[in-house]
């Protein structure tokens, strides 16, 4: 071999870095450039005390746990918005009902953020992540506008957060039957999700499949029975009724159909299409792809994508993903995918730079999904013991390795 040829590999490297490396320094200087014309920056409106206008997310989920509590309709209520989630979404919120709204925002608050840390240092556990890697990679999740964001709003993300990073890490520990049925219940607060069942499906390992389907009706049900039949109806006709909004930080196919005047129903089928893309290279993929590696964030994103209303603080939802990506050698990518969180949602008060921004957002989730996909037949470190190949354990397994990332 020519000495060229051994040295191009280190070259395509030291490239990858430095493209990294600008788009790190890029992303932090255009952070703080909106942040200096916008100072009204998000994580300061988190003290506020107005439920009705800044943390309205929480203020309708919390008029809707009211509602239950009272035995009326809980998608009829005073809040602002309408409720989008499904029954279960107010069932979990309930124990909240009895507190005044202020008191009741700054628990979720509290919760919340211990949510997402504990989700982080859960997904570093799992992956032997070095200090030098999992302490850098916490702050800028502390610093993230989709954490921000949803700390403002009162969103429910770091629950679906929570369950999903403990469904794979289920599933890297060999169960994965209580992976599905965790995926399942997570679908079942989150419709949209849906698209994660399917996963297991695509590479035929139907035991698991049953489960998370099992799992999610069941959820489902439970949430039905308690705020009573209706409120499914209700729900559905909302869910379906609701259009496709054309904010800045929608970062769904839709949502980018309608911010340049199309029809949303575009975006749907482009979305449906990336999405059946995505689970048909998976399936004919299955025997080298590791059920517990990329490939489930890679999903969730494709899933969001989909979607008719995904925001940017989903984004949340993948950064294990990105985590995931260190343990393949591509810390850098790790970096950058981090990095653009940082970016706060200021572009719709821009003027020239608002025809970039309103679509920067969703070229971060794409970017998330691609590198996602490409490195879900990647393999990486595993915590679980070795198991037989069967339809449980795929051919393409990590399970059985376990190394520390250096």
């Amino acid at each position: 071999m020519s000495d060229s040829a051994q040295t191009s590999p280190a070259r395509s490297a030291t490239w990858s870095r430095v493209v990294a490396a600008v788009l790190v320094v890029a992303s932090v200087v255009t952070a703080l450039v909106l942040d200096v014309r916008h100072p009204d920056v998000l994580v300061a409106m988190i003290p506020s005390t107005n439920m009705f206008d800044l943390h309205v997310d929480f203020d309708t989920f919390w008029q809707s746990a009211v509602a239950l509590t009272h035995g009326t309709d809980i998608y009829d209520t005073p809040a602002k918005l309408h409720n989008l989630n499904p029954p279960l979404l107010t069932v979990l919120m309930a124990p909240l009902a009895p507190l005044d709204p202020v008191t009741a925002y700054r628990l979720w608050v509290a919760l919340t953020t211990l949510m997402v840390v504990g989700s982080i240092l859960a997904v570093a556990r799992e992956l032997r992540l070095r200090a030098v890697f999992w302490v850098p990679a916490l702050l800028a999740v502390l610093a993230s506008s989709p954490l921000h964001g949803t700390l403002v709003l009162g969103q429910i993300y770091p629950v679906l957060l929570a369950v999903l990073v403990a469904g794979w890490i289920a599933e890297r520990r060999g169960h994965p039957v209580l992976a599905s049925a965790l995926f399942g219940i997570t679908v079942a607060m989150k419709p949209s999700l849906a698209p994660l069942l399917l996963l297991a499906a695509v590479q035929r390992r139907w035991v698991p499949f049953r489960s998370g389907v099992i799992a999610a009706v069941v959820a489902t049900l439970v949430g039905v029975l308690v705020a009573g039949p209706a409120s499914a109806l209700t729900w559905v006709k909302i869910a379906f009724s609701e259009p496709v909004p054309d904010t800045v930080d929608n970062a769904s196919l839709p949502g980018l159909a309608v911010r340049f005047g199309m029809p949303s129903v575009i975006g749907l089928v482009a979305g449906v299409l990336l999405l059946v893309g995505t689970l048909a290279w998976i399936g004919r993929h299955r025997d080298r792809i590791d059920p517990a590696g990329a490939v489930v964030w890679a999903v969730v994103a494709a899933g969001l994508l989909l979607s008719p209303i995904a925001w940017h603080n989903y984004l949340m939802l993948l950064f294990p993903g990105a985590l995931l990506l260190i343990t393949l050698g591509r810390g850098a990518a790790t970096a950058v995918m981090l990095a653009v969180a940082v970016i706060p949602v200021s572009w719709n008060a821009e003027g020239v730079g608002q025809a970039v921004g309103r679509s920067l957002y969703f070229v971060i989730l794409l970017g998330y999904w691609g590198v996602l996909l490409l490195s879900a037949s990647s393999a990486g470190p595993s915590s679980s013991p070795a198991v037989p190949v069967d339809v449980e354990a795929p051919v393409g397994s990590a399970a059985g390795r376990s190394t520390d990332v250096a």
